[in-house]
């Protein structure tokens, strides 16, 4: 016998729907099998689906699982911000006024509004990235695996890095945001990587859509003419965040590519970028608070906020509820 529970589909990193990255949140999974959770999350066919349960922890104000179309994540940075937010629009009370505690497989994660943004139409949370489970350098064989299917050239890449905070990301620098946005990936050579890479927009860009269009053909097929011009409202919201590159869509752009996760590209990941920010931000290698576009080739207008600040890394952005009401489970 079928139970109706309670069901959104938030819009995660965007405050305009259908522009960001889509989750599913079942907010009562309170008796449902593994079998049956993974069945209805391949069912939806979005990323991830999220399921929130009473927590086990004093601590933690609920506890989420996240499914992706095949499998179960430990932790995942988009089905974090989305649960958290329909957690409280739905009317959830976080024990600490300061904070809510998420419950995953990963441990506790904090989330927490950001200030600022109250007089929004959609409220921007920001999740505390988890430690990452394994760093350093990607092996030969695994960068020439990520080469190989992206279609680049080893001086592309200014540095790589194992990026694994529940997903297991094969990280890429490469020289700027338009080699991003040029890529044409081979899925069937990616198969079995998950690999995401991050490009710098260059200072005085201006807004898209505003180049003259003999500028394109001196650009890579598919870059900056295919971008959406950034609205003020997102602009005056980068600027709070701290966009250090004035004129551009974002200070980064980022595309995430997992073909053996049910999906080609992923139009915006909290847990690549965060693993992003804990690396270049730790390094050196990008300021400590930067803004972040994704989804741009998929026709998104995803936008992250990254922070590294003494308590750790901090990803930030809007959500917002394009479905609510029940879906029948059992």
């Amino acid at each position: 016998m079928s139970i109706a529970r309670p069901y959104k589909q938030v819009d995660v990193f965007s405050s305009s729907p259908y522009t960001g990255n889509g989750l599913a949140v079942v907010l009562d999974g309170q008796g449902l099998s593994d079998a049956q959770m993974l069945n209805f999350a391949n069912w939806t066919n979005l990323a991830e689906t999220a399921f929130l349960l009473p927590s086990t922890h004093p601590d933690a104000d609920y506890r989420v699982r996240i499914f992706t179309t095949t499998t179960e994540l430990p932790f995942a940075g988009h089905p974090t911000l989305g649960a958290a937010h329909a957690w409280l629009e739905t009317g959830g009370v976080p024990k600490n006024p300061a904070a809510l505690i998420q419950e995953c497989a990963a441990g506790l994660i904090e989330v927490r509004r950001v200030p600022g943004e109250e007089s929004t139409d959609t409220e921007a949370l920001a999740f505390k990235a988890p430690p990452l489970v394994r760093t350093g350098a990607l092996e030969e064989d695994v960068l020439e695996w990520a080469l190989g299917g992206l279609g680049l050239k080893r001086e592309d890449v200014l540095a790589h890095q194992w990026l694994a905070n529940g997903p297991n990301w094969a990280g890429l620098l490469l020289r700027d945001a338009d080699l991003v946005l040029s890529l044409e990936p081979d899925y069937v050579a990616l198969a079995g990587l998950e690999v995401g890479v991050i490009g710098l927009h260059t200072v005085g860009e201006r807004r898209a859509g505003s180049y003259d269009p003999a500028q394109r053909e001196q650009r890579p097929a598919g870059a900056r003419e295919e971008l959406r011009p950034v609205s003020d409202a997102d602009a005056r919201r980068s600027e709070r965040f701290g966009n250090v590159v004035t004129g551009a869509p974002a200070d980064y752009e980022v595309r995430a590519f997992c073909p053996g996760e049910g999906l080609q590209e992923d139009p915006a990941t909290g847990s690549l970028n965060a693993g992003f920010g804990e690396w270049l931000a730790g390094a050196g290698l990008a300021p400590e608070s930067y803004t972040v576009r994704q989804g741009t080739r998929l026709g998104r207008a995803a936008i992250l906020h990254v922070n590294r600040d003494a308590s750790g890394v901090w990803i930030a952005g809007h959500s917002v509820t394009c479905i609510d009401g029940v879906v029948n489970l059992p």
